[in-house]
């Protein structure tokens, strides 16, 4: 088969279609014939020497994917070959072939084609394990999204809607605000023009939940715009990994902050996570309340071009990688 390979560390010139050896699936585990990968901000750690694979993984970029089951390994039960599936990984979505564990597998759900599928596994498993399993969003209550217009953004937007939370975004243009005020966030700020800790108190007092992907050059105003009992979830470190906080503005609030990432989660909580997905989100999917939102799709040969295109931050929503052109 063919995947994409990483000559070493750099530039997305590294990046190169090259031929491999077949993966094979073991106990537990499926074969999937991969339609799509997608692009995510931890793939350009990883093309840049920062991330590695946890142990055991496929060396190959790639953390979702849509395909066809092509082989069950011994034990797989509730699967058949030639089910059109979209999974999450640890590794591996860079190519014609994947092998994934059978517990990280889900459905297409609804009407969505194979390929815009595999924007869903990612985003979904991420949002909904941190603004729902852990920080348990509920109806009425503030939801701050920064990087609005990102993949998890997009996504975070509808997951908050459809469950009835006020929606407050950041971004960093009119028309990306724009186009986040259409999936429905109530609230849109300028983070390059607006101080979001302000804005957020005078519009809705704070938020109950806020979903962060800068890390350290946020902690502290994050903390600053929840209300009473709120809850900082950080998901990402594009601002930095080293910040200062006032613990006591953490415990006159009664606060929390909670960081978590998916890839190095055992495989009994991310085949957690993705179980509750499937009975809680995937409804929502299929009824088209929560949507995929694809902002490009680009040849998987190409990949080096579709990480320039997110390095760029111009795109709006997910940029796919079609394995067939």
């Amino acid at each position: 088969m063919y995947a994409i390979t990483i000559r070493e560390p750099g530039d997305p010139e590294v990046l190169e279609w090259a031929e491999v050896a077949d993966p094979r699936p073991g106990p537990g585990e499926v074969l999937v014939d991969v339609a799509a990968s997608a692009v995510n901000r931890a793939d350009l750690l990883q093309r840049q020497g920062h991330y590695p694979p946890p142990p055991g993984a496929s060396e190959t970029i790639g953390l979702e994917c849509s395909g066809t089951i092509a082989e069950l390994g011994e034990g797989v039960e509730g699967w058949n070959v030639g089910d059109e599936v979209c999974a999450l990984l640890a590794g591996g979505g860079y190519a014609e072939k994947a092998v994934i564990p059978a517990g990280q597998l889900l459905p297409v759900p609804g009407e969505i084609d194979l390929i815009t599928a595999a924007a869903l596994p990612e985003v979904a498993c991420t949002v909904w394990a941190n603004v729902v399993m852990h920080a348990k969003l509920t109806e009425g209550e503030v939801l701050l999204v920064h990087g609005g217009a990102g993949g998890i953004g997009t996504h975070a937007i509808q997951v908050g809607k459809a469950l009835g939370a006020t929606v407050a975004v950041t971004a960093g243009s009119a028309d990306r605000l724009e186009s986040c005020r259409q999936l429905g966030a109530d609230l849109t700020i300028n983070y390059k023009d607006q101080d979001f800790v302000e804005v957020l108190k005078a519009e809705t007092g704070g938020a109950n939940v806020i979903l962060d992907n800068m890390g350290a050059s946020y902690l502290q105003r994050n903390v600053d715009a929840l209300q009473q009992d709120g809850r900082l979830v950080i998901i990402g470190m594009q601002g930095g990994v080293k910040g200062e906080l006032n613990v006591g503005s953490l415990l006159g609030k009664r606060a929390s902050v909670f960081a978590a990432g998916l890839r190095f989660r055992p495989l009994d909580q991310k085949a957690a996570i993705v179980a509750d997905v499937r009975e809680r989100l995937w409804p929502l999917v299929s009824d088209g309340l929560v949507k995929p939102i694809v902002g490009q799709v680009v040849p998987m040969a190409e990949a080096a071009n579709a990480h320039r295109i997110l390095e760029e931050g111009s795109v709006f929503g997910k940029v796919l990688l079609a394995a067939k052109s």
